[in-house]
């Protein structure tokens, strides 16, 4: 489970550049949300097109959702696409990218717990809730230079809180329907659908991209890639292990996303010493959360 978590991971982590780099390839100014509306809804759109390509290749037959699976595949595209992109991008315009990186890690909490009080699809235990504070920890160490302005902005770091919360239930959300759907027919579907509604959204308030270069298809067909990749591996592991085992190694997101942003956009200092004592904490919550005891843990909350 843990390299493909890590495969994962380090996908996700490419895309903070990717998207950087997106964004220059494809001339959007970095408050011109609705064409980064439509730049992100392009994207998934193509994404859950490649997934569903893939996975009816791998499954040997075309991957058509049964009536029963339509309205799952809303919901999961509701949190994970929709309204969790929806907050992102309008709460990243009004906050820093520091106290955005901080945040969205909360989305660890978020996913176990609702997967364990709300939806008691495991139990909530002192271990995972200890795990889950060293590697939060970690990214607070990794991000604690830039978090000279503690004001709160409700649309900044509120809306930015609750795209951790949407976050958090599209993964305990794949994690139900997946039991009984096959999960990369409900990644894609979900891609394709949540893509199209952010892309004719971002259309309709008068966004607009230019893909007139190599470099610009380029770089959009990597993005797809990677979010159709990673999402897809991510919901095969919510399907055969707990919320908590999974969702823990999202600390390892923003982490992959400074080391690869240092290589590929020449960031200076982008992972000194304290990176490396972050990237420590971080393992070490995983660890924690994943460790297994062979007799029955007794410290349930």
């Amino acid at each position: 489970m843990a390299s493909v978590a890590l495969i994962c991971c380090l996908l996700w982590g490419s895309a903070f550049s990717g998207v950087k780099i997106g964004y220059e390839l494809l001339d959007i100014a970095a408050q011109d949300w609705s064409s980064q509306m439509v730049f992100a809804g392009v994207r998934f759109f193509i994404a859950g097109i490649m997934a569903l390509i893939v996975g009816s290749i791998g499954e040997h037959h075309v991957l058509l959702p049964k009536k029963t699976a339509v309205p799952k595949i809303i919901i999961i595209s509701f949190f994970q696409t929709i309204a969790q992109y929806f907050f992102y991008y309008i709460g990243l315009a009004h906050t820093t990218g520091v106290k955005a990186s901080i945040i969205v890690a909360a989305n660890v909490f978020t996913a176990i717990l609702i997967s364990s009080l709300l939806y008691r699809q495991e139990t909530l235990t002192v271990r995972k809730i200890a795990g889950c504070c060293v590697g939060f920890a970690g990214i607070v160490l990794a991000n604690a230079a830039g978090l000279s302005d503690a004001k709160f902005s409700l649309l900044g770091d509120g809306f930015i809180f609750l795209c951790t919360v949407a976050s958090g239930f599209s993964q305990v959300y794949m994690k139900r329907y997946s039991a009984e759907e096959s999960p990369v027919l409900l990644s894609g579907w979900q891609f394709a659908f949540g893509g199209a509604v952010m892309w004719i959204f971002g259309a309709v308030c008068g966004g607009r991209i230019r893909l007139e270069t190599a470099g610009a298809w380029g770089i959009l067909l990597y993005l797809a890639f990677v979010s159709a990749a990673a999402y897809s591996l991510w919901a095969m592991l919510l399907k055969h292990n707990p919320v908590s085992k999974v969702t823990v190694f999202g600390f390892l997101n923003p982490m992959c996303g400074v080391i690869i942003s240092g290589i590929v956009l020449h960031e200076e200092n982008a992972f000194g010493l304290v990176g490396i004592l972050a990237l420590l904490l971080v393992c070490a919550g995983i660890f924690v959360v994943n460790f297994e005891h062979h007799a029955k843990e007794k410290t349930e909350l």
